[in-house]
């Protein structure tokens, strides 16, 4: 089959794999019909390119078709079409029994000291080959897919994957109270979407805040009032301009470690990613060297008592942090992998009404064969030709 592959640092190509095939009794192999590119993938590209080997195959928000089942998948049959959660957990371990799928302690990558095993993630997170590919084989497919009953394109569900219960995740956890404001910084494909499931969920103020053109044109046509971050000397300064000095009930950063405006972070991160394999995973765990402004900044506008939500991936492992400002302002921290299993049963309930609500299939700006993914790939990253989001069929 033909599947989506990492090379080395900023390089992947599409090549001949071995066709996946049914190696547990609770395996299936779908036929993937679409597939996405997620921000988090563009972190293999460079700050995680120390855990991946080439020919690893990529990605982790997919859907598709079962064409084959284990004994023991029960549930599923062959022909039903499905979309897979990029966490894959057993559903009964104690962790899954308390809704927190990320931590599943069946699939815990505990070598890497990490949680539950990830599609298309690199040997932090179990080297499971991804969904940027013809077919996947899904691990603990008696729990994980979602089956799909209503006949709605699949952009109306394939972000149930991952960005949509991400960006659910991260409104929820911002605990902003009624008649209280939100601010998502970061307006790439998580931060558009939580504009909307705030606005949906009756938050009626939401900031959003970004430096793309294309980005914030969007979440103002979503009803976000935007700040451009290429246009103030300050954002937090701003948005305590906004909010009657006080700073956003919750902000919620959906940026992470690929936040802008740190060059000497950039060369660390740059150098860290080059250095061979064994140095380059020792200072990714043993120092700070993600870009930290998001953060920072997130702390620095939240109110006094207000609550900070990290829906953007970090990865460094002794980064600074302002401890007296959060200790003197009382602010809550919130984040973590999202539980998507957790959400899926409300999210499926919305989605499979007749109104995309949430504008799910409108939401990405580029639709490429999957031959075309290191093209993708790169406008993606380099944010050309107005790209949002990146759809691919196989």
């Amino acid at each position: 089959m033909r599947a989506l592959t990492w090379q080395g640092l900023g390089d992947v190509a599409v090549q001949d794999v071995p066709d996946p095939r049914i190696e547990q009794p609770t395996d299936a192999v779908v036929r993937v019909t679409s597939t996405a590119i997620c921000g988090s993938d563009l972190h293999l590209y460079d700050v995680l390119a120390p855990y991946l080997r080439p020919g690893d195959v990529l990605g982790h928000e997919f859907m598709g078709i079962v064409e084959e089942v284990g004994p023991e998948v029960g549930r599923l049959e062959v022909g039903d079409r499905v979309v897979v959660p990029f966490t894959i957990s057993c559903g009964t371990c104690w962790m899954c029994s308390r809704g927190l799928f990320a931590h599943c302690e069946t699939t815990q990558v505990r070598e890497q000291g990490k949680g539950a095993a990830l599609f298309g993630y690199s040997s932090l997170y179990g080297s499971v080959p991804g969904g940027q590919a013809e077919y996947v084989r899904v691990p603990h497919a008696d729990f994980g897919p979602v089956w799909l009953e209503q006949d709605h394109p699949d952009e109306r569900y394939l972000y149930l994957s991952d960005i949509l219960p991400t960006a659910w995740q991260g409104v929820q956890y911002a605990e902003v109270p009624a008649g209280g404001t939100l601010a998502v910084i970061g307006l790439g494909p998580v931060g558009q979407l939580a504009v909307r499931v705030a606005h949906h969920l009756g938050i009626e103020r939401v900031i959003g805040v970004d430096l793309v053109d294309e980005r914030l044109a969007l979440a103002g046509e979503h009803g976000a009032e935007v700040v451009d971050r290429r246009a103030v000397d300050d954002v937090a300064d701003t948005l305590r301009e906004l909010t009657q000095g006080r700073g956003p009930d919750g902000v919620l950063d959906a940026v992470g470690m690929e936040a802008h405006g740190n060059p000497v972070a950039e060369v660390v991160i740059g150098a860290a990613a080059r250095a061979p394999k064994a140095l380059a995973r020792k200072s990714i765990e043993s120092f700070g060297i993600d870009r930290l402004e998001v953060l920072h900044t997130s702390i620095d506008a939240v109110r006094r008592g207000g609550t900070v939500s990290l829906s953007g991936v970090y990865g460094g492992m002794a980064d600074p942090m302002p401890m007296m400002q959060l200790f003197d302002k009382g602010v809550q921290l919130r984040m973590g992998q999202c539980h998507v299993r957790h959400w899926t049963p409300e999210l499926h309930r919305l989605l499979a009404g007749a109104d995309d609500v949430l504008g799910l299939e409108s939401l990405a700006t580029h639709h490429l064969p999957l031959e075309e993914a290191p093209e993708a790939y790169r406008m993606f990253r380099d944010k050309t030709d107005g790209c949002v989001k990146v759809v691919l069929r196989p």
